[in-house]
């Protein structure tokens, strides 16, 4: 797995590309959350376009990410998330979880419309 990150004004966009089934993928994502969270970033999308495969582990660890960026007062959209994964979101009821959107920009423009 790849994980490109773009920073757009003070939202991170991380682009993942390949499967997220397990280690080393998992691991790397988490600390890729955790450094962003130690440089303070608040704002984070998860572009999942790229992705075509994920299991439990895969799964955990986008739950992982969105507790770790609560628990910093931040958020997290996922964007782009193909059809296999938004079915394991919806069987799994993660869908009343995740913030999803059809596209970086949406995803992006989300954070300015959305208030707690």
């Amino acid at each position: 797995m790849v994980i490109k990150e773009k920073m757009d004004n003070d939202i991170a966009i991380l682009t993942l590309k390949g499967d997220l089934l397990g280690d080393p993928d998992t691991t790397n994502l988490r600390e890729k959350i955790h450094s962003l969270v130690g440089d303070d970033v608040k704002k984070v999308v998860i572009d999942l376009g790229g992705v075509n495969y994920m299991n439990s582990s895969g799964l955990g660890t986008l739950i992982s990410t969105l507790t770790t960026m609560r628990n910093a007062g931040g958020e997290l959209r996922l964007a782009r998330v193909g059809t296999k994964v938004q079915n394991l979101f919806i069987i799994t009821q993660l869908v009343k979880v995740f913030d999803t959107y059809e596209t970086l920009d949406r995803a992006a423009a989300s954070f300015q419309t959305k208030k707690k």
